[in-house]
């Protein structure tokens, strides 16, 4: 790792990562890599049609043995998910141990899929040397089917129910617990579990640290028998024939529990299994006090149990070591050692932590910035998918369905990879698209990871032969913005601008994918862009992956402004790796070549209409045998064209390129910077607020489609239960959107100014535009003048309550007019680019 402008290479955890990098010691070998939600994934589902949440519900997850992944509680695993060390608390009175987070499908949410419990990650460096996850467990019994049929009886119209709301928490009736990791060594962690009654009286809790091994063995008729855990007194020995021994030693009282992480075929179906002791056999032997936990002490499963009864206001601790240890060594030491390990980790981290944070930033800043990176980090998960064995099915089960073929272009995808997900319960695996984002907010930390998933996305093993990349696990073939040479860039100069030898493998893949871009995505015969989703779903009167069937081809403005900014992103990579490679001739022509694409693209784009003159901005347009029919919502498609800008390329004589000149860059920013249109106190809406009293309609055929402004959930379904760009605020557009303002402030001027808001009768260069917008976009997560953040609605115990109010969370997107969070509760992934507003010292080298 080379430190560019990053810290100083002198601090302990630099010095991990750099032995890490350079492969002299996997310190990244154990992490957070386990999900949050394994369950009503599209890996486990083997049905006929595809009915991924009703396939393998969370009532068959205690149950059933996962084929391709694993879940659990504030767990770890190895990055190859060999095995896997997680907790299970039980409160007294819940029908299950908690053993995962419990949320609600698609088709039960009145908003889609969402997680019903309250989960932080307050801290990781990237070596994962330190962290900290904490959780929120009600003393009184888990409404499971209450909020269920609370949500399913909603509707649209309605907000959420969620479950503060059920009243569980009353009287503050919980319990905090808070787990911290801290490595002795690459394969020695120490573990403390911190119990907290928040109650007001004296009250009782399990706590189950869990030791199992993926299930890896069920799947072939002939393959070896399965690895051993032994359960003994305080301490749990497993042993793997790849791993070798794993010891985990805990202090106190406990009871030694083992079972089979194996599927309990009797309770599921009732047909026999293979073995007495199935994966809920610790669940109803701690429930019901059933007979269902091996005598021997051996399985695949084993858990510590203890029994903590803690006073009211009090807290009960209990300390854990993890090792890769001879099974014949004395106890681990859980006294001084123990303490000087988590004391030692703790310190580094805050110097890590320091170090990484500029220094105008108050204490409530450096908070969020030390959360963001924390949940960024914990959203690396082990991802296995191996797409031709799940069409195929295994030996040991029956043959899947006939006509069960997603994804079934995608035969090649072999997946067994750490990789960063969106959100580790909403969105348990890889989003091509999302992941950009993910590596330009990493590099900050841990540049040489980012670089890594990058590559790894534009690979053989998960490209397609034929340029394109893997959207999601949903649908593969569906189509992501190219933002992957952006991010590449954004990378490269994150880490000092000095890995050339990273945009060299890079440049490939990425010049593949262009090429399948201009191949099947290009509309009406000129280089303007369709592709349907593009990340942008629900933003429009009708669904643009599938347009009604009668009104023609859709030309995009954001597809269009996608290829133009990848064109310039390739012609700047293909600029700076000439000065590496020996024949900088070629890279040169290749420059030459993608800005030539640009300028194509431009020029097709305001030949086809995409530019409206008349009320100056952009949008998408039907290409229709009668003529072009534009589609009048004023949406961030629109807005996208703004963004695309670089510096000089050396091939470009007439000076730096932009997809927009100074008079339609001062006319759109007019819409853009109105506060009854685009503005919102807290960023850059997703469609003019203007729709609210005057939605879109479009009228094709004999059919009528409408959008209107919606600052919070959709109403809609147009693109999937949970799906809306109708008016909340994403912060990757709009962090696109203050780099762009950047980028033209310095290619045109403090002399460029435009009023800020629109109307104000203030001017204000671009440059100060763009620190008022990253103001407002920070300014959602930090308390105002009143102590109110506006990330946390009108919750007053979020608000209020010192166990709630700074634990920040960081959602999928924010009200349009409130700021208040909404959607996936831990979309950490794009939504922490919040570290790069609040770390301006990197504001030179963000494009």
């Amino acid at each position: 790792m080379h430190n560019g402008a990053m810290r100083s290479f002198d601090a302990a955890e630099q010095r991990r990562l750099a032995e890490a990098d350079q492969g002299r010691a996997p310190w990244r070998a154990w992490g957070p890599y386990l999900s949050e939600r394994a369950w009503g994934t599209v890996r486990e589902d083997y049905s006929a049609h595809g009915d991924s949440w009703s396939y393998f519900p969370h009532e068959h997850a205690r149950s059933r043995a996962y084929r391709w992944n694993e879940d659990g509680l504030g767990g770890i695993c190895d990055d190859q998910q060999r095995f896997c060390f997680g907790f299970a608390f039980w409160n007294g009175v819940d029908p299950i141990l908690k053993e995962r987070i419990f949320g609600l499908t698609g088709p039960e949410g009145n908003h889609g899929e969402d997680a019903k419990e309250y989960w932080w990650y307050l801290d990781s460096t990237p070596t994962h040397s330190y962290m900290r996850w904490r959780y929120h467990y009600p003393q009184a019994e888990f409404p499971y089917t209450g909020i269920r049929e609370a949500n399913l009886a909603a509707g649209r119209d309605a907000p959420e129910i969620e479950l503060l709301d059920t009243g569980v928490f009353a009287d503050d009736r919980y319990w905090t617990i808070t787990v911290d990791y801290a490595k002795a060594d690459v394969h020695d962690m120490a573990v403390r579990v911190t119990v907290a009654n928040r109650g007001p009286v004296e009250a009782t809790l399990d706590v189950l640290p869990t030791l199992w091994f993926r299930n890896t063995w069920a799947w072939d008729a002939d393959c070896a028998d399965p690895p051993v855990i032994e359960a003994r007194e305080g301490r749990l020995v497993a042993t793997h024939p790849e791993l070798g021994t794993l010891v985990l030693d805990g202090d106190g009282i406990s009871a030694p529990l083992a079972c089979d992480n194996e599927t309990n075929t009797w309770r599921l179906w009732h047909l026999p299994g293979r073995t007495p002791y199935p994966k809920d056999g610790i669940n109803d032997h701690v429930v019901n006090g059933a007979p269902t936990v091996n005598p021997d002490r051996t399985g695949t499963k084993a858990a510590l149990h203890y029994r903590l009864t803690v006073a009211p206001g009090q807290s009960a601790e209990i300390r854990l070591r993890l090792t890769a240890a001879d099974p014949t060594a004395p106890r681990a030491d859980l006294g001084t050692g123990f303490r000087e390990v988590l004391a030692a980790r703790a310190a580094e981290a805050d110097e890590f932590f320091a170090d990484l944070t500029p220094p105008h930033a108050g204490a409530d800043e450096a908070r969020v910035l030390r959360q963001a990176v924390a949940g960024l980090l914990w959203s690396k998960q082990f991802y296995h998918y191996d797409v031709q064995r799940w069409l195929d099915g295994d030996p040991t089960a029956a043959p899947p369905p006939p006509g069960r073929m997603r994804n079934a272009r995608w035969t090649h995808l072999r997946c067994h990879d750490v990789i960063m997900m969106p959100d580790p319960w909403e969105y348990p695996w890889f989003a091509a698209w999302d992941l950009a984002f993910h590596c330009v907010a990493l590099a900050h930390v841990d540049p040489g990871f980012a670089k890594r998933q990058l590559l790894l996305l534009l690979g053989d093993r998960y490209q397609h032969e034929d340029g394109s990349l893997p959207a999601y696990e949903w649908a593969f073939d569906d189509a992501n913005p190219p933002v992957h040479a952006w991010a590449a860039l954004q990378v490269f100069h994150r880490d000092g601008g000095w890995d050339r030898d990273f945009l060299c493998r890079a440049l490939p893949g990425l010049e593949r994918n262009f090429d399948w871009w201009m191949r099947n995505k290009s509309v009406c015969d000129m280089r303007v862009f369709g592709g349907g989703f593009l990340g942008l779903d629900n933003v429009g009167p009708f669904d643009r992956t599938w347009p009604p069937p009668d009104a023609g081809n859709l030309v995009q403005s954001d597809g269009t402004a996608w290829m133009a900014m990848f064109a310039l992103h390739l012609a700047e990579i293909a600029t700076i790796v000439a000065e590496r490679v020996p024949d900088a001739e070629v890279m040169g022509e290749k420059a030459h070549h993608y800005v030539e694409q640009f300028t194509g693209i431009v020029a097709d784009a305001y030949e086809h209409g995409l530019w409206d003159d008349e009320s100056g901005f952009f949008y998408d347009v039907l290409c229709r045998p009668d003529g072009t029919v534009r589609v009048p919502a004023r949406s961030v498609v629109g807005l996208l064209p703004l963004c695309v800008s670089a510096p000089p390329i050396p091939t470009q004589r007439s000076g730096p390129p932009a997809m927009v000149d100074s008079e339609r860059l001062r006319r759109a920013l007019q819409k853009m910077l109105d506060e009854a249109e685009f503005l919102s106190p807290h960023g850059i809406r997703s469609l003019s607020s203007a729709h609210r009293d005057a939605p879109v309609t479009v009228i094709l055929g004999d059919r009528t489609y409408d959008v209107a402004y919606e600052p919070a959930e959709s109403r809609t379904s147009t693109f999937g239960g949970n799906s809306n760009w109708r008016g909340p605020i994403w912060f990757p557009v709009n962090v696109l959107m203050v780099n762009a303002l950047r980028d033209h402030h310095r290619h045109l001027g403090d002399e460029f100014r435009v009023q800020f808001p629109t109307g104000s009768g203030e001017p204000r260069s671009l440059g100060e535009i763009a620190d008022a917008l990253a103001r407002r976009l920070l300014a959602l997560f930090l308390p105002d003048d009143t102590g109110r953040r506006p990330v946390f609605g009108d919750s007053p115990v979020f608000q209020s309550d010192p166990e709630w109010r700074d634990g920040v969370l960081f959602y999928e997107y924010f009200h349009g007019d409130t700021g208040a969070g909404l959607g996936a509760a831990h979309q950490t992934g794009w939504t922490a680019l919040v570290i790069e507003l609040i770390r301006g010292a990197e504001r030179s080298v963000v494009r």
